[in-house]
């Protein structure tokens, strides 16, 4: 037997080989052929799959409309004295859902003349929301610090998102809805600048005390009263040094320049034909208040002294040790056998107790001076009403110098007032301010198109499906 040849089965290799290519070929060819075939045959079924998707989609999102929600909204800015640390000027708490606090909402319901019942009320604050605006450089400024390691602060944005979302058959209106979130906003900047604008509130009604006290007391009234109006100018001539009242023509400086001028030659005038003439109205109930008083300015004093010579004698033994008791320790020691360290550390601690020792000792000798001119003023005062008598006369004119009084007094406040309300007005003119228009997102026509496209791409796909698969319907059915 001869051996096989080798180009036998070299041959039947290329020969196999061929046979595989060739049908591979076939098959990608016929696989080819086939979807085409079957696609075309279910042509029309496609393209009416696809209508009846369009179409289902479409009434669905129409027939679900009045169920969905449209939001408005618009963007709300706050700025004010104390915001940037989350407070308001008052120094309470700033929380942005102030802005939807039921009153709020209530009175901006009841100013557009809608519905004000309790569970209206409920839909319209759970439809509310606020948003705070965080800029994207903020963003990314917080994560490199968070990525380094270092601390992140609190972060309060100034600008934030009020958005109202009710659904589309709720029973008000696009229009009312821009105007319901437009004057929420209103409501809630009025009631801003009526809280903290209306900073008069501890002067004012002195006259609405006097008709109620007796004629003694008409001097710590007063007092009282110039001193309340001086610690309010003083306080607002600070904050607006250079502002003055458009109404007025005032400055701060110039109403506390009035209020001293008002306090030597209006009010001295009847407060000393009080004091000269022993005046009141029950003068057995006046003597007794006097001495009452004088008897706790003889305690108050006492204490004052007290405490003046304790601050004092403390003072002493410290000023003794610092002068006396180290000037001998130093002569037995040189410089470089105590340590800086403690050097420094005891003069430190030495100089702050000397000063608190020295600010107390002044405070309590100050109080000690005042107490013994309030009880001396008493005195004088108690005896001249032990000493006087009923005079019909100076009462009078006691009583005609008030009321020429009273006119120049509410003349003050008053320009206090409306000097004040200007400054506010400056002052927080853009504490609540609206950034961007109010808005309606309701964008039927894009979102019908969108639910339509996406109807008809599903049902092509299923006719598509339904022709691969071999399933005709209708005519298709009979090739």
């Amino acid at each position: 037997m001869y051996p096989p040849s080798s180009d036998e089965p070299s041959h039947k290799t290329t020969r196999e080989t061929a046979d595989t290519l060739a049908s591979g070929q076939n098959y990608d060819a016929i696989d080819l052929r086939d979807i085409l075939l079957k696609i075309g045959r279910g042509l029309g079924q496609i393209i009416g799959v696809a209508l009846l998707g369009l179409v289902i989609a479409v009434v669905g999102y129409l027939f679900t409309r009045p169920w969905q929600l449209v939001p408005t909204s618009t963007r709300v800015v706050f700025s004010f004295p104390g915001f940037e640390k989350g407070e308001y000027p008052d120094h309470s708490k700033f929380q942005p859902n102030d802005l939807l606090a039921p009153e709020i909402i209530a009175k901006a319901l009841k100013r557009q003349g809608l519905d004000t019942s309790d569970e209206f009320q409920s839909q319209i604050r759970g439809a509310l929301s606020v948003e705070g605006i965080i800029p994207p450089e903020i963003i990314k400024e917080r994560d490199r610090l968070r990525a380094a390691g270092q601390p992140l602060l609190a972060y309060i944005p100034d600008e934030y998102i009020v958005l109202l979302s009710l659904p589309e058959k709720f029973p008000i209106n696009k229009e009312q809805r821009a105007r319901l979130l437009n004057e929420i906003i209103s409501v809630y900047s009025e009631d801003f600048q009526r809280t903290y604008t209306s900073t008069l509130a501890d002067f004012g009604h002195v006259f609405d005390v006097l008709h109620a006290a007796d004629f003694p007391d008409y001097a710590q009234i007063f007092n009282r009263e110039i001193d309340n109006i001086t610690d309010y100018l003083t306080q607002q001539s600070e904050q607006g040094k250079t502002f003055r009242s458009p109404t007025t023509n005032l400055s701060f400086k110039d109403l506390l320049d009035q209020t001293q001028l008002f306090t030597q030659n209006r009010i001295s005038e009847p407060l000393e034909l009080i004091h000269q003439g022993g005046l009141s109205r029950n003068r057995t109930v006046a003597i007794a208040k006097m001495e009452y008083s004088l008897r706790i300015l003889d305690e108050q004093e006492h204490h004052a002294a007290a405490d003046q010579k304790v601050f004092t004698d403390l003072l002493t033994q410290v000023q003794a040790r610092n002068y006396g008791v180290d000037a001998k320790s130093s002569e037995n020691l040189s410089p470089s056998d105590t340590p800086l360290l403690d050097q420094d550390s005891n003069s430190s601690l030495e100089n702050k107790t000397g000063s608190f020792l020295v600010r107390h000792a002044a405070e309590a000798g100050l109080k000690v001076s005042q107490l013994e001119a309030d009880k001396a003023l008493l005195i004088e005062q108690l005896e001249a009403m032990k000493s006087a008598k009923e005079d019909a006369a100076a009462t009078a004119q006691v009583q005609k110098s008030l009321a020429e009084l009273e006119p120049a007094y509410q003349e003050l406040i008053d320009n206090i007032r409306k000097t004040q309300a200007d400054f506010a007005h400056q002052q927080f003119a853009d504490a609540i301010r609206i950034s961007d228009a109010i808005t309606t997102n309701d964008r039927i026509s894009r979102n019908l198109a969108l639910i339509g496209a996406a109807g008809c791409f599903l049902g092509l796909a299923a006719g598509m499906g339904l022709s691969l698969l071999g399933v005709y319907i209708g005519s298709a059915k009979k090739n």
